[in-house]
């Protein structure tokens, strides 16, 4: 069956999501007068992506609604369990400053968007909220290269689960074997992809390489070939 959408992550697949996280922590930590209390801006960044794991993981499992999860991942890094949800949001919303100044997408996302644009139709899937990534993509320009926007948050659900991969695909009125699924996560998005029945493509900018099960590119430039090779891509790692 040939492939007639492409689904996109966004954060470190078109967005440069660990740059701008980076820069964000810096400007923002230093606007607090935290840099101290961290050592380093990496160690804080590191402490606020390992908190950042734990508690989505504890949002997908139901035990904590978004917004909430967000806050205790403030309490954690500060630690100040008594913070109050208002001052929990307000830090939040401080840090969103400094991070959103820093938003930028890859280079290669434009130019590939546009190789794309006349032969697939394309939407988004993210373990995020719509209001962070439908905004997110218009901030950076693009919202309206992709027909749907679907959402962890508001599926209740998350990749790898199946059922993500399967509410993306009907947003698009497509079965799964008409969809490729592009993510910068081995085994959350390709992986969880080709186990929903879609087409799975890991995008490896860091050339990191190690799974030749999987589908892989380096950089979105390689994809229009890979896509319109038209063989459900052959032999995985062909770009490896």
């Amino acid at each position: 069956m040939a492939i007639r959408a492409v689904l996109w992550d966004i954060d470190d697949t078109i967005f440069d999501y660990a740059r701008a996280d980076l820069a964000g922590m810096r400007g923002h930590l230093t606007a607090e007068g935290l840099v101290d209390g961290f050592g380093s801006v990496d160690q804080a960044l590191r402490r606020w992506q390992e908190l950042t794991v734990v508690h989505w993981r504890r949002f997908e499992a139901g035990g904590v609604d978004f917004q909430e999860q967000r806050r205790e991942r403030v309490r954690d890094f500060l630690a100040a369990p008594a913070l109050t949800a208002p001052e929990a949001d307000a830090w939040f919303e401080r840090y969103i400053t400094h991070y959103e100044a820093a938003w930028e997408l890859f280079p290669d996302t434009v130019p590939v968007l546009d190789l794309l644009a006349g032969d697939y139709r394309h939407a988004v899937l993210s373990n995020s909220s719509i209001h962070n990534q439908d905004r997110k993509l218009r901030v950076l320009g693009v919202r309206d290269r992709f027909e749907a926007v679907v959402c962890a948050a508001e599926l209740g659900f998350a990749k790898p689960a199946a059922e993500a991969f399967h509410a993306a695909c009907a947003a698009l009125a497509l079965v799964p074997e008409e969809v490729a699924y592009v993510g910068d996560q081995p085994d959350i998005d390709a992986r969880g992809a080709v186990e929903a029945g879609l087409v799975g493509i890991w995008l490896d900018r860091a050339g990191t390489g190690g799974r030749p099960e999987l589908t892989r590119i380096t950089d979105l430039h390689q994809l229009p070939a890979l896509l319109r090779g038209d063989t459900r891509f052959g032999a995985p790692d062909t770009f490896g």
